[in-house]
């Protein structure tokens, strides 16, 4: 199927225009971070589709994994990320993650950050795959909130930034294969055309297309779609993580129990209150993310349940509520008391580990065009995220991508003259399906098919179900956000079917039951996406290292 350009017809002479050096989409902790960077060398403007306060950044509990233990080494935490990413790291990334990460935190803290504290020392926890406890943590489980709050108080008081809330990135401007900014749409101020001399994609991840996932209704994978209208390669679409502890309840919003709690020592078991994570790794409980989901789902499968359960009835008399307030507060609003009810469980999707590919400071292929933090393929995870490097790749990346874009913007002619520029697009005379069915269904889908057991016949189903859909709803022409929103869920779903399609083997997060095992003779390697004039191809790149 061939695809769009541009979602929406316009004329650049009939809209309203914004000039600005560096544009970030995006205001979770890599694009804030980015945003601060970048001012040092021009103005910077960072669009939010919400309010800043709302990216997927401050539903992190978990934290930021940095070694600031003398007990603990740098190439500790380097080792632990290689491992858990299963071949497909960039060993220079991950070095520069690590090296990094203590000065980041060093530095949230001189900006105002309010860490857990112990003897006057940073507080360091323990999470799964990690050899040794690095993880520090705010108000016990608050830690994404704490950064992007304190991130949001610095770009607030920096003169060259401005937030334009509320502000929706429909596409990327182009302009002789060049990034130049891009379409917005403002509830207040209607259409708008953002002029950049360097844009940042910054926009987080696709969680939403799955029906259990511990995102926001925001994160419906823009980045992606976005880039790949505008002609970048996309990168390892095929991994996505899924947390293996998340609250269920019938009829609530899936809510997360962070990493951590396992980390303190809480069991994962049955109803009879039996642990079985010792029958399936000999970590247990702190065993790698992808190890600790597929087990949760077989033995739920073998047991005929519908969830496990996390213990910590064997915490000391209020321990769990003072380490973990939030979700203790969470327990409390199903009349849940930890400290005497095992709390239900089961995986959500979490964290999208492919995205818009990019070098080591965050260039894309288009020019003008860059990418941080989860939208973004840095090879910083591999086919699998070490739990809490996510927090730490937005603020060491962050800085990175925010640094060269402030840089690039000083060799481009700063203009205040738009290009003159149109596109008309003809719409479909099909009948448009109900967008919000086919948003709830494509979840299911997603969920069913797209999950943490994938086959080819399930995959399969997935892109003829999603072509059928787009005949109906990507040859429409939408005047509001969640006809937007469900073209962008509807690109990448198809981009990760088509790459998990590809990638014959399991490794990582991808797991496939009719290719169980890894395979590295023939996929050791990236799964990337191009967009072309007859749709969308996939093809293996070797790996790309950059010096450690």
């Amino acid at each position: 199927m061939a695809e769009r350009r541009y979602l929406i017809n316009f004329d650049v002479s009939r809209v309203g225009h914004v000039f600005t050096d560096v544009l970030v989409v995006g205001g979770g902790v890599a694009g804030l971070r980015a945003a601060i960077e970048a001012a040092r060398s021009g103005q910077v403007i960072v669009t939010t589709k919400d309010d800043l306060a709302e990216s997927t950044t401050a539903y992190a509990q978990g934290g930021v994994a940095a070694v600031l233990d003398a007990a603990d080494s740098i190439d500790h935490h380097v080792t632990d990320t290689l491992a858990v990413g299963n071949g497909l790291c960039d060993p220079g990334v991950v070095e520069r993650l690590a090296r990094e990460g203590p000065d980041r935190v060093r530095e949230m803290i001189d900006w105002g950050a309010r860490f857990d504290m112990h003897d006057g020392r940073v507080a360091l926890g323990l999470e799964g795959a990690h050899s040794a406890p690095r993880i520090v943590h705010a108000q016990g489980d608050a830690t994404g909130r704490e950064i992007v709050s304190t991130l949001a108080r610095r770009a607030a008081a920096t003169e060259s930034i401005r937030a334009f809330e509320q502000c929706f990135v429909i596409d990327l401007i182009t302009l002789d294969n060049r990034c130049v900014g891009a379409l917005t749409f403002h509830p207040k101020y209607g259409h708008q055309a953002i002029w950049a001399r360097q844009t940042i994609l910054a926009c987080g991840g696709c969680g939403t297309l799955y029906r259990e996932t511990t995102n926001p209704p925001s994160a419906t994978g823009d980045g992606p779609a976005l880039a790949l209208r505008a002609g970048a390669v996309l990168r390892d679409m095929e991994f996505i993580q899924f947390h293996p502890t998340t609250l269920y309840v019938a009829g609530a919003t899936r809510a997360l129990i962070s990493e951590a709690v396992r980390g303190e020592g809480a069991y994962l078991v049955d109803r009879l209150g039996a642990r079985f994570m010792q029958e399936y790794y000999p970590d247990a409980e702190l065993a790698p993310r992808d190890v600790v989901s597929r087990a949760m789902v077989d033995f739920i499968k073998r047991s005929h349940a519908t969830t496990v359960f996390l213990d910590v009835r064997h915490f000391p008399p209020g321990r769990f509520a003072a380490r973990f307030p939030t979700i203790a507060a969470l327990c409390a609003q199903f009349d849940l008391d930890p400290e005497k009810d095992l709390i239900p469980v089961r995986p959500a999707a979490h964290y999208t580990i492919g995205g818009v590919r990019t070098d080591e400071r965050g260039r894309t292929n288009v020019a003008g065009l860059l990418a941080c933090g989860e939208c973004a393929s840095s090879g910083a995870h591999g086919a699998n995220r070490l739990a809490s490097n996510s927090l730490l790749e937005g603020l060491v990346l962050g800085r990175i991508v925010g640094a060269y874009a402030g840089e690039a913007t000083q060799e481009i002619h700063r203009t205040s003259q738009p290009p003159a520029m149109k596109h008309h697009f003809a719409p479909s005379p099909r009948t448009t399906l109900d967008l919000g069915d086919i948003r709830n269904s494509l979840r299911s889908l997603c969920w069913r098919n797209l999950g943490i057991e994938r086959s080819a016949p399930r995959l399969e189903e997935t892109i003829e179900i999603t072509d059928f859909w787009s005949r109906y709803v990507m040859d429409k022409v939408f005047d509001e956000r969640f006809g937007w929103e469900t073209q962008n869920m509807l690109t990448v779903a198809r981009c990760i079917a088509l790459s998990a399609l590809t990638r014959k083997e399991s490794r990582g997060v991808h797991y496939r039951s009719d290719y169980p095992t890894a395979d590295p003779e023939r996929f050791l390697g990236h799964v990337e996406l191009v967009r072309g004039g007859d749709g969308l191809t996939t093809r293996l790149s070797p790996l790309e290292r950059h010096d450690r």
